[in-house]
């Protein structure tokens, strides 16, 4: 899954990346080391631009709010739990699969975190010991340090209950779609800890390479078997992974600090 990810590049750092030919200044966001649900995020998306009379879509970066909203909910209750859309479901599942027909979009990130529960805490669990297990977070980023191009969905959602003209009759929110999780070795690997992606969690976010960026942004690609092919995991190998502060698990924490590469396992948590 992706529940955490670090999004620290800057605007015109991705706009040379993903060739964007749009973003608003007003947009900016500051580096995010700590990116949480219902948080709002960058996205590359295609799109014609509003009320202009060329109506070809265009290369955009957008402020999203993390947390996918369908057209359809009476409300946004539920963004927090929708943070995740799942690649072998996708196409079918009602809450995503117009979005997935009309709005895919490219979520940038440094890299993402997961949690490993401590091979302690796991043995007490096991053993049927009620102790609350004390998990090891990880960050996982492209071995070569390019930008993680995660495949993302996003929607529109009409407050009915405001005026056409407030700033927020309408909001655009989005999901990652995630994949299994890969069981080849990582490119680099922790000298202690896991050694592949699904030793870590089952689930990943699905990682789009360069050359699958255009097919999926594409507004006019509508065909649902044609878009599940893009849907397939990286080459092995491209991954790497290592452990980092504990602090991370607390939303409140946020800076450079947290993708500080631990040399093990803090005390309690190892793997």
């Amino acid at each position: 899954m992706c529940g955490r990810y670090a999004a620290s590049r800057r605007p015109e750092d991705l706009a040379g990346v993903f060739e964007i030919e749009k973003w608003e200044p007003e947009e900016t966001l500051e580096p995010d080391y700590n990116v949480a649900p219902t948080k709002e995020v960058y996205a590359v998306l295609d799109r014609p631009l509003k009320d202009a009379d060329d109506r070809r879509p265009v290369r955009q970066l957008r402020k999203l709010k993390w947390g996918l909203v369908p057209s359809w909910a009476k409300t946004p209750e539920g963004a927090a739990r929708m943070i995740n859309a799942r690649a072998e479901t996708v196409h079918e599942k009602p809450s995503y699969r117009r979005a997935f027909t009309a709005r895919r979009c490219i979520l940038p990130a440094d890299g993402y975190y997961e949690w490993v529960t401590g091979k302690q805490e796991r043995d007490l669990e096991v053993e049927g010991k009620k102790k609350r297990p004390r998990k090891q977070p990880y960050f996982v980023l492209p071995a070569d340090g390019s930008v993680f191009a995660m495949a993302g969905l996003y929607e529109f959602w009409r407050d009915g209950t405001l005026p056409d003209d407030h700033p927020r009759a309408w909001w655009v929110t989005c999901s990652v779609i995630t994949t299994e999780a890969e069981t080849t070795p990582l490119a680099v690997a922790p000298a202690e800890g896991p050694h592949a992606l699904a030793e870590i969690h089952p689930r990943m976010p699905l990682m789009l390479t360069p050359d699958r960026w255009d097919a999926w942004l594409d507004p006019a690609a509508t065909d649902p078997d044609g878009l599940r092919e893009l849907l397939v995991p990286p080459p092995a190998g491209l991954m790497r992974a290592y452990p980092v502060t504990t602090a991370v698990s607390n939303v409140r924490n946020n800076g450079p600090e947290l993708l500080k590469e631990l040399e093990g396992p803090e005390e309690g948590t190892l793997f």
